[in-house]
């Protein structure tokens, strides 16, 4: 037997195997992002051969699995002359609640006790657990207020898969009359003004942009079909973490303001976008979708979740739609806005996670839910995730008039030692304000007059024990790791911002410039809101800029 008859025989027994390996889920363009997951989940890494042997089942090139699966952070490519990964990899939150919780610190600690061929240790952004900081991944089992005793009793235990929190199951959300106002919008779809109360409510979107909810229903409605429906569930912005906190806890409450955005568009399919660093609710919206299939309340693959691979870009919804198609996730150039032209090219309504949770709400129990709450003139509640220097980090439902002083309130006050300083409005996109702003709603377009904004309303309080020059390279170095890099303001301008930051004395005009370039020429929101960090430090606090002892 010839040594190439050999190698033929031994490539067909391979993608023969890759093919079984892949089968629960069809053989599809669009799904090579879940191909190269179930690949990566099976071996621990990405083969080279496994590429390749992949784009013959895909019908595409090399050079396009390659460069889907290059982009994203938690796939490891492993070519023919490398060692693999070790089997056990930790990861260490870096954001910013974790830094000044000491995750540096632990990292330091790790790399000194865990030998570098049996566990990997890794640098990672926001895991979304900023109110248990520091936090580590050990596989997909996350370690709250880590620290070296709680890792080592981990890897002891081998717990490296997410644990499922107690929620609210399909049987329980039914037994309290959850979709009986889906089935009732189904047989009474032609009604007038079936979403009368959520014009009422004047509910907007709670990813960052704030479009007004019915209104968005009513534009993508006017697109010729067909429609589609897709959930920007990458809560990546550092800070942020409601999406987690009411998937985790009443995910039907989310799923049937879905379902009821559906019929308002007539989508003929939704999908559900998911970060990876959220293991625990990909378990359960998979678990609790298949339920809703088997009852009849949808029909079978009417939703599809989708698996992110870690890339914050994927949280800006052009960039999210081209990762669902399967491909990297490059923002799109606008217009034509996904609205016009989404997933497949066809018209998609996008919505962020706590927006449909709200839907729901005020579409079962009426507009009054949400907008009888007025405070300093602002109508209606808020989702603030606020970590940091307080003494009860977590999720407060507020009035959206509550300022930063209510805000730190209702967390327990500031941590035992802490002077309030500064704060992010709304993670490290919104930049930072001084504590001597503490008289402002922080609400929709109540920040502008400031430069900055409520986005995801992710609050990280600041202390006297915080410096501002170290706090600002945090968050512009987050950015310059997150880049997509498709644009050179963005790219090259993150880049040489960390730079400029890491010297001894910041060159003030030139980041000024720099800011102004990035902020005018980037294609996205990243490398526009990339220079917040900057100005708003430059601005507020001068002395510790120009002082860095």
């Amino acid at each position: 037997m010839s040594d190439d008859y050999k190698e033929m025989k031994n490539n067909k027994e391979d993608l023969d195997f890759l093919e079984d390996l892949l089968h629960p889920i069809e053989l599809r363009r669009d799904l090579l992002i879940e191909h190269l997951h179930i690949i990566q989940d099976y071996y621990g890494f990405l083969s080279e051969k496994n590429l390749t042997l992949l784009s013959k089942l895909l019908k595409i090139s090399k050079v396009e699995v390659y460069e889907v699966a290059s982009f994203y952070a938690h796939f490891d490519i492993v070519k023919n002359n490398e060692v693999p990964p070790p089997n056990m990899t930790i990861r260490v939150c870096n954001s910013l609640s974790c830094e000044i919780s000491g995750s540096s610190e632990l990292e330091a600690q790790l790399l000194e006790n865990y030998n570098s061929k049996e566990v990997r240790i890794l640098k990672a952004p926001c895991m979304g657990r900023c109110f248990a900081a520091p936090t580590v991944e050990i596989g997909h089992y996350h370690v709250d207020n880590a620290d070296i005793n709680k890792i080592r009793d981990a890897i002891k235990n081998n717990r490296i898969k997410p644990e499922i929190p107690d929620y609210e199951n399909f049987e329980n959300y039914i037994n309290k009359g959850g979709y009986k106002k889906f089935s009732e919008i189904i047989s009474n779809i032609n009604g007038d003004n079936w979403y009368d109360d959520l014009i009422k409510s004047d509910l907007r979107g709670l990813g960052g942009a704030g479009f007004r909810t019915a209104k968005k229903w009513q534009l993508v409605s006017n697109e010729q079909g067909p429609r589609y429906l897709a959930v920007n569930g990458d809560e990546g912005e550092p800070g942020t973490f409601k999406d987690r906190h009411y998937l985790e806890t009443e995910p039907h409450m989310f799923l049937e303001g879905m379902l009821i955005a559906s019929l308002a568009i007539s989508a003929e399919k939704c999908f559900i976008y998911i970060r990876d660093e959220y293991p625990a609710i990909l378990k359960i919206l998979k678990e609790e979708i298949r339920k809703l299939e088997d009852n009849n309340i949808i029909s079978k693959h009417y939703i599809d979740v989708r698996r992110g691979a870690g890339a914050y870009i994927c949280g800006e919804e052009s960039a999210m739609i081209e990762s669902i198609e399967g491909k990297r996730g490059l923002p799109r150039h606008r217009p034509p806005f996904v609205g016009q032209v989404g997933v497949f090219g066809r018209p998609t309504l996008v919505h962020n996670v706590e927006t449909l949770y709200w839907v729901s709400k005020i579409m079962r129990d009426g507009s009054h839910v949400f907008n009888n709450t007025i405070k300093n003139d602002r109508i209606g509640l808020r989702s603030y995730s606020v970590s940091g220097r307080v003494k009860k980090p977590g999720l407060y439902l507020l009035p959206s008039g509550s300022t930063i002083l209510d805000i730190i309130d209702s967390a327990g006050g500031m941590s035992e030692g802490h002077t309030f300083k500064a704060y992010q409005p709304g993670g490290a996109s919104s930049g930072l304000l001084p504590a001597s702003l503490n008289n402002v709603p922080l609400d929709f377009d109540t920040l502008n007059e400031h430069n900055t904004f409520i986005g995801s309303a992710a609050v990280v309080i600041l202390s006297n024990q915080d410096k501002i020059r170290q706090v600002a390279l945090n968050m512009i170095e987050f950015f310059k790791a997150e880049s997509c890099g498709q644009c050179t303001p963005c790219r090259v301008g993150c880049e040489k911002a960390v730079t400029i930051m890491n010297e001894q004395e910041w060159d003030i005009e030139l980041l000024e410039d720099l800011c102004e370039v990035m902020e005018s020429s980037s294609i996205c929101g990243l490398g526009q809101a990339a220079t917040n960090p900057i100005r708003s430090s430059i601005k507020y606090f001068p002395d510790e800029i120009k002082n860095h002892a």
